[in-house]
């Protein structure tokens, strides 16, 4: 795989809690520059972007982020003002003291009505497999799969670890085959995205991507 066609599976990823408006900018023109599939950035930021850049991005954010704890309808209304601020992508991370106490249907309900409120745009499910055994990351792909979502997602990347191959493998064999599997958190060489993408990744959460297709060090999300 070329870097372009690896690019394109990328979400150019800023999410640093001391991020400014210049470092979404430099976000903004690299993946411009890049062909990336998006930028994921805070919502704070969707509607300056917007103005600034039109469509010349894909805009993807983060919606109960990155704890997941708040109630369904925080969650449900943070989706529905990304969307009117100007994104396309929703990425939101499930109630994860839910999945540990064994209550998936809350789960799927919950990203159910998440789906319910994005449509047609894409939602991704954040499950933060580092907190998961293997048996509850199989009851989250198959809550995913229920609810209707576009993609499963590792991590947020602010958790005890981001993906690994052998989680990547295990969503992508438990999943619905409408569903996607993101890898995020983590990525930090060419070889990576490759050995994610080769694993079943369909998209690649990270901030690094493009450095290192330049050639650069990367220590990044």
């Amino acid at each position: 795989m070329n870097n372009e066609e690896m690019l394109a599976k990328v979400d150019h990823t800023l999410l640093k809690p001391y991020a400014t408006w210049a470092d979404i900018r430099q976000i903004c023109e690299d993946a411009i520059a890049y062909h990336t599939a998006t930028i994921c950035i805070p919502p704070s930021y969707i509607g300056r972007i917007r103005e600034a850049y039109g469509d010349q991005v894909t805009i993807c954010t983060v919606i109960g982020f990155p704890l997941g704890y708040q109630v369904t309808e925080v969650k449900v209304a943070e989706a529905k003002k990304a969307l009117e601020d100007g994104a396309s992508e929703i990425d939101m991370v499930i109630n994860i003291g839910d999945a540990k106490g064994g209550r998936f249907d809350a789960v799927t309900e919950e990203i159910r009505a998440l789906k319910k409120a994005v449509g047609d745009h894409v939602l991704k499910v954040i499950i933060e497999t580092c907190y998961l055994t293997e048996e509850e990351k199989i009851e989250l792909c198959h809550c995913v799969t229920e609810a209707g979502a576009d993609f499963i997602k590792t991590s947020t990347g602010f958790g005890s670890a981001g993906a690994n191959l052998e989680d990547v493998k295990l969503l992508r064999a438990n999943v619905g085959p409408q569903v996607k599997v993101k890898a995020a958190g983590g990525i930090r060489s060419i070889a990576d995205m490759e050995d994610f993408i080769n694993a079943g990744a369909d998209r690649l959460g990270t901030s690094s991507a493009i450095q290192l297709i330049k050639g650069e060090n990367s220590s990044g999300y």
